[in-house]
């Protein structure tokens, strides 16, 4: 029950579930401190949704760790007051906050990966976050409601795949345990650290209804935290701006967007992009680059590389097929097989992006680490340059990926924790023996410079950055080898607006000036419209329409390439209820039993036209 306060005139209001006030929080950096968040101050009322937004490295995360005391003691500290329901927590003990947390307040972190524990099963985990709390409750009470989160959070086969363990879960899956374990206990407010940042927006869109639903079922609270203007649109009542560090802006979610008052307010509405934009382009266009202080606008030129057909593709994609073997019981049984990848074919020219879009689970991620052979296909073949990776011996491989390099979806799990960065980004070069290491220096310096991060950042580690700015040394990595073939796993999901259209503009660069192609794995599909050539469009390993980005984008011949479409957020809070009807649908599964016959043979057989080439 929220405590309810006198206001003086004889009237009861009611105390907000969370009041935030002056916060300070500073890093124990170089032997100082520095203050990387400064005087914020907010509150949430009952039942309200707000958005805190900004670019990345702004104090988002840091302002909801430090709201649930989860920042190191000896390398942090924080200043002001912290008020729950109108009870002070920062100046509880560690064993009272282990009380609040999850009970009264949980939290949906970025990188789901890095906070599920990789040797216990996902429904272990889900009915460890009940038992926490509630000491009372049986094992197999608790199991059922954690069977019950699985279905609610749209994760298909829950009692099959209760017993598995994190690895096997796509990254949008896994984020989907995470929401599973934080709404365990029913918290009156949850914290959402950019929770539908791994989903495709078909699955953004049913776990934002989720939440939602959710939050008028238990008259819960939010804190969405997300550089995603659209989904900021669509869920915030209220908005918070964050400008390094300091709140800059809070007003209505529809006075920001229609009459925001700071310039970077201003400039953060000017660089998101919409799906559409691209009507009537033959090439992909950049992104107009925004001078967030000023909040002026530049324009970007259009690409001018064309591509030709008359070369020999860089990446040939023959019938490729991979399934996983699903074990079951003590004895470790053959019970099934995960069609992860399902027949697919496809070939990428020099200086050509192909991107691959699709829900989450399609096995999008899957056909990538298959190409690039870190996962072993059932069955087709793979060239690059003309070679079949798949009998390349491990010299040969090593050879083969100097040309070709991978953009992981989770930049933390990519890099070394206890690898400084630029040691991190020199070491693919100084491996294949390209230069001294006073020229890896210089070639790291420029190439943070080139993903906009500076050169002084090279001695720091992974976990002095935020999730956005480690995903732009994962690609800084990734071009150290100068490769001709880059597969690009969600490789700008995690960044803000802004420094998206930077790294887009620079991916784009690179492909004109060096003939770089890509496939471009994403569920943006505001970016995709903008960065492809051509765009295939994958359903349960099947990849069920591919043509030129025009023709799938303005022209979508396949029912699920039009759901897709529907699903795009869109930044403008005056429609945020236009696209709820096209989120309904089942959600099937890629498990089948061992003796299924192909997928494509019988969708080929049953549904003629399924399978659409534009």
């Amino acid at each position: 029950m929220l405590a309810i306060a006198s206001t003086g005139q004889g009237l009861k209001t009611a105390v907000p579930v969370l009041s935030v006030s002056n916060l300070t929080t500073s890093f124990r950096i170089d032997g100082g401190w520095r203050q990387v968040v400064r005087n914020v101050s907010f509150d949430v009322a009952p039942k309200e949704t707000l958005a805190i937004v900004g670019e990345s490295g702004s104090g988002k995360s840091v302002t909801s760790l430090s709201i649930m005391r989860l920042l190191p003691k000896h390398t942090s500290r924080i200043e002001g007051s912290i008020t729950l329901g109108g009870s002070e927590i920062s100046k509880l003990s560690d064993r009272q906050m282990r009380e609040v947390r999850g009970r009264d307040v949980a939290m949906i972190f970025q990188e789901p990966m890095t906070s599920l524990n990789p040797i216990f099963t996902v429904g272990d985990q889900i009915a460890e976050a009940l038992l926490c709390h509630n000491r009372s409750l049986a094992r197999a009470d608790a199991k059922n409601e954690a069977l019950r989160l699985m279905d609610k959070v749209q994760i298909a086969s829950a009692a099959s795949r209760y017993s598995e363990y994190p690895h096997q879960f796509s990254g949008g899956m896994r984020q989907r345990v995470m929401i599973a374990m934080a709404l365990a206990s029913r918290p009156k407010l949850l914290i959402a650290d950019e929770p539908t940042t791994a989903l495709d927006v078909t699955i953004q869109g049913q776990v934002l209804d989720l939440i939602k639903g959710l939050q008028d079922e238990e008259e819960m609270s939010v804190l969405f935290i997300t550089h995603d203007m659209g989904v900021v649109a669509e869920m915030a009542d209220r908005t918070v701006v964050m400008y390094r560090g300091e709140n800059i802006e809070t007003a209505e979610t529809s006075k920001i967007f229609k009459h925001a008052s700071h310039p970077y307010t201003r400039a953060l509405l000017s660089s998101v992009p919409t799906l559409g934009s691209m009507s009537g382009q033959m090439q992909p266009l950049r992104f107009p680059l925004v001078d967030m202080k000023s909040g002026k606008s530049s324009p970007a030129p259009q690409s001018t590389n064309t591509v030709s057909a008359d070369k020999r593709p860089v990446l040939e994609v023959q019938n490729l097929t991979t399934r996983f073997d699903v074990h079951s019981g003590s004895l470790g049984k053959l019970s099934g097989r995960v069609h992860a990848v399902e027949n697919v074919s496809f070939s990428i020219q020099p200086g050509e992006t192909l991107s691959l879009v699709g829900e989450s689970g399609c096995g999008k991620s899957t056909t990538g680490r298959t190409i690039m052979r870190l996962l072993r296909p059932s069955s087709g073949s793979v060239l690059v340059d003309g070679k079949d990776i798949m009998s390349l011996e491990r010299q040969e491989l090593r050879e083969m990926r100097r040309g070709a390099q991978m953009i992981f979806q989770d930049p933390y799990a990519s890099l070394n924790p206890r690898m400084r960065i630029g040691d991190a980004i020199a070491e693919p070069y100084l491996t294949h023996k390209l230069g001294t290491k006073r020229e890896a220096r210089e070639k790291v310096a420029d190439l943070l410079h080139r993903v906009g991060l500076t050169a002084d950042m090279a001695d720091r580690f992974p976990h002095e950055f935020s999730g956005g700015q480690r995903q732009r040394i994962c690609i800084a990595r990734a071009l150290a080898l100068d490769p001709k073939l880059i597969v690009a796993d969600e490789s700008v999901s995690a960044l803000d607006v802004s420094i998206k259209a930077q790294v887009i503009n620079l991916l784009l660069d690179l492909q004109e000036s060096l003939d770089l192609s890509f496939l471009f794995i994403s569920h943006d599909m505001a970016v995709v419209e903008r960065v492809s050539h051509r765009v295939a469009v994958m359903y349960l390993g099947e990849i069920v329409e591919i043509g030129p980005r025009s023709s799938v984008f303005e022209n979508p011949q396949h029912p699920y390439t039009e759901k897709l479409m529907a699903a795009v957020p869109i930044p403008d809070p005056s429609r945020r209820h236009i696209r709820r009807h096209l989120q309904s649908s089942e959600l099937r599964s890629p498990v089948r039993p061992v003796d299924y016959t192909p997928v494509s043979r019988r969708y080929r057989e049953a549904y003629p036209g399924h399978f659409v080439q534009v």
